[in-house]
């Protein structure tokens, strides 16, 4: 029997009330949601949500601390027995209609993203939003076939469960706020464990959003909660509050190593996606206009994805034909307003990113680098946008080719024909692990290179296909664990084997000396 609709949440979200903000003619409620409630931080305190599209103020959002990160643990551990107790298939019906709500609203949910965070409205429509909705359901579908084989041990039967960990806190970034969160919610909730989220402070309003549909949709009080925020203030306490069992972080590898070194003192298990410096590697037999796409892909979202291969690596006798598809693919971007269907690169997320992204190519130009392409902020544009850009005579122990800029800045390096240990060295020299993308028309070749390639997902030919069955996360200091399929139930549960002993007479004596029992089962 389905549970009883929740009532309306206290000081709910209206057009007109001093906590709502109206955000491209959506109405979105400016506080945090504890305990299936509206709560405004105790201390009053609140700080501005810009737009990256022209810096304009958005809205005062709540600014939460130590008092509502307790509060919203507290809730978090109040809902688990229940929501731990839930039938899966109960679970999986309102993982369901949370996916129902977020499809009914595809289009608040595009337009509210795309001017908080500046992607592309057109892929928010048609692609990121969508893909919320079909991670829940991914989930919910699968903890319905969530099963491992009973195996035996000399007549006992070995039954593995999967038992929810408890309450665990999501930490997720800004660059695509509420697709990479539903990630994290969709097998957290689902595995029944119960969920406080803190979304990036630069795009907090979709996780809001998100919060009115899982209400709407019948999620029982206290099983998701969000707090806003800033990482010192809201997320430390969250990460170090003794109620938490289990913390999800997507962001930056000097964050992560802080979130883990708090958790370690109460061992708390730690799922980390971190930065990338992804290779792409071009070898002169691949299809070059198929390459040439590829290395242009990576200027998505203004480049920042962790993901993206920013490092081209490309065989001599290819460079200068590959290089001039790329120039002719650029000039026919067109950058601007990301609302703009005719739009292919918007503006990048704040002012504070620009100077930094700039600060990176500034310093490999000071160093001898050139830009082909690009080369600075988008001065017709002005604001946050900045222009597609590819250096070359970049040195491979350079910053621009060792550290993560996270901006529409691509280098260019080649290796000598026909060898791919070099290649792969080249790949492989940075303390990152990410992903790698391969370009060859070879088949042989794209096995021997990819088997050689560090990094938590191998690309061959294609770039950024995601099945949420697969393995995702990275090596080296791109993070921690894996997220997909299985593998996200079993960092959100704790896994029992349960031996049961075979019915019949009982066994017979056995001796009681030390060490006897490892002898005999060990």
């Amino acid at each position: 029997m389905a549970p009883p609709a929740p009532a309306a949440p206290e000081n709910s979200s209206h057009p007109n009330s001093p906590h709502t903000a109206t955000v491209a003619g959506v109405p979105v409620d400016t506080r945090h949601w504890i305990g299936g409630q509206r709560v405004a931080s105790a201390s009053g305190a609140t700080f501005t949500d810009h737009s990256p599209l022209d810096g304009a103020p958005l809205a005062e959002i709540a600014r939460g601390g130590a008092e509502e990160a307790r509060a919203a643990v507290a809730a978090a551990r109040e809902a688990f027995p229940g929501w731990a107790a839930t039938p899966p298939a109960e679970r999986a019906r309102l993982l369901h209609a949370v996916a129902d709500g977020v499809e009914a609203r595809i289009e608040d949910l595009a337009i509210v993203e795309t001017t908080d965070n500046g992607a592309l409205l057109r892929s928010h429509r048609r692609g990121v939003m969508p893909r919320v909705a079909h991670n829940l359901r991914y989930f919910a579908d699968r903890l319905l076939t969530l099963a491992h084989d009973d195996f035996e041990t000399r007549g006992h039967t070995n039954h593995v469960s999967w038992d929810p960990a408890g309450p665990a806190v999501l930490i997720t970034p800004w660059n695509a706020p509420l697709m990479l969160a539903s990630w994290k919610i969709g097998p957290a909730l689902a595995a029944g464990s119960t969920v406080v989220l803190k979304p990036a402070e630069w795009t907090p309003l979709t996780a809001s959003l998100f919060a009115d549909i899982a209400h709407e949709a019948g999620l029982p009080a206290g099983v998701f909660n969000v707090v806003q925020g800033y990482g010192a203030e809201a997320g430390a306490p969250l990460v170090a509050d003794p109620g938490v069992r289990r913390i999800s972080f997507t962001g930056s590898v000097p964050t992560a190593r802080r979130i883990a070194a708090t958790a370690a003192e109460r061992l708390v298990p730690c799922s980390f996606e971190l930065g990338g410096k992804s290779p792409l590697l071009v070898f002169a037999d691949a299809d070059p206009e198929l390459a040439a796409d590829l290395a242009v892909e990576q200027f998505d979202n203004a480049g920042q994805v962790c993901l993206a291969a920013t490092r081209i690596l490309v065989e001599e006798s290819a460079r200068d034909a590959f290089l001039g598809h790329i120039l002719d693919r650029v000039t026919k971007l067109t950058q601007g307003d990301p609302r703009d269907e005719a739009t292919d690169v918007g503006p990048t997320i704040h002012p504070r990113h620009v100077e930094r992204v700039d600060g990176f190519v500034r310093r490999a130009l000071d160093a001898g680098a050139k830009a082909v392409i690009g080369g600075g902020p988008n001065t017709a544009l002005g604001g946050n946008y900045y222009l597609p850009t590819l250096l070359t005579d970049v040195d491979q122990d350079s910053e621009i080719v060792q550290e993560e800029v996270f901006g529409p800045v691509l280098t260019l390096q080649t290796f000598p024909d026909g060898d791919e240990d070099e290649a792969v060295r080249l790949a492989n020299d940075t303390r990152f692990g990410l992903a790698a993308t391969l370009a060859t028309g070879n088949r042989e070749r794209a096995d021997r290179v990819a088997a050689r390639l560090v990094a938590g997902t191998v690309w061959v030919n294609c770039f950024f296909v995601r099945d949420l069955s697969a393995p995702f996360g990275g090596s080296r200091e791109s993070g921690i664990g894996r997220e997909g399929g299985d593998w996200s139930f079993d960092f959100y549960c704790d896994l029992k084997n349960t031996v049961t002993a075979p019915l019949g007479p009982p066994l017979p004596e056995r001796s009681r000396e030390p060490g006897e029992g490892w002898a005999r089962h060990g």
